[in-house]
């Protein structure tokens, strides 16, 4: 699966989701989805404005992990 990093990016740099959203000019219910990892589709629209608020790369907010049925 892909866990989307946002909360943990997000509690690195201390900011809260209204700030993000307001410098990577999404709506905060957007940043919220992402944030809860509750998006089913990742757009590459706004994963680019995160990145760019966030002065990050794509990598650093999404993540694989192995699903448990794979670890067998």
């Amino acid at each position: 699966m892909i866990r989307i990093r946002l909360s943990t990016i997000l509690g690195e740099k201390r900011w809260p989701q209204k700030k993000l959203a307001e410098r990577a000019g999404v709506r905060s219910a957007t940043v919220n989805l992402y944030y809860n990892e509750c998006v089913k589709q990742v757009s590459l629209d706004v994963l680019n404005k995160l990145c760019k608020a966030l002065d990050c790369e794509a990598g650093d907010l999404l993540e694989y992990v192995p699903d448990e049925k794979d670890k067998q």
